[in-house]
């Protein structure tokens, strides 16, 4: 059962809404939960998105149950981000994801840095980025809007050389 990628298609809005309407999903997201409009338009949104924007579908037996994305924030810096079906949390889905992006950050794309973000309530994607070699590098105050006020967003990066 280890998670592939592929790129988001536009045949993938309803797997993706089965997650993005739930409120647990989005627990620490700006986004959400989705009604279906807001979804459709995500994955249309991620589907045109420009080069520097690699969105993909994370899949588990052939269904998609979460989403990554790579972006690239110039020639030798990239972001990642990952959301994955909260019934499949635990089981090594998002660290498997998170693992690929960073390889395709460093192999694909030559990068020299890639950094990540998280709610430093949200104690699983912390997990996540510590398990794939990032380390922490500090918290950033009054980052994001959600829906219970500003949240904080913690740092966290990894070097090709790391």
């Amino acid at each position: 059962m280890t998670p592939t990628l592929r790129p988001l298609a536009l045949g993938d809005v309803t797997a993706v809404h089965d997650w993005a309407r739930l409120p647990e999903s989005c627990r620490y997201q700006a986004w959400g939960p989705n009604t279906h409009e807001q979804t459709e338009a995500y994955v249309r949104a991620a589907v045109a998105a420009p080069p520097n924007r690699l969105v993909f579908a994370v899949l588990v037996d052939g269904d998609v149950v979460g989403s990554a994305e790579l972006k690239l924030r110039g020639p030798t810096t990239g972001e990642i981000t990952y959301a994955v079906h909260p019934r499949l949390w635990g089981r090594g889905t998002a660290t498997a994801a998170a693992r690929e992006l960073l390889r395709m950050g460093f192999d694909e794309h030559g990068l020299h840095r890639v950094w990540a973000t998280c709610d430093p309530r949200n104690l699983a994607s912390a997990a996540v980025l510590r398990r794939i070699g990032m380390r922490y590098e500090g918290r950033m105050r009054g980052t994001a809007y959600v829906r219970d006020g500003w949240r904080d967003s913690d740092l966290y990066a990894v070097l090709a050389d790391d």
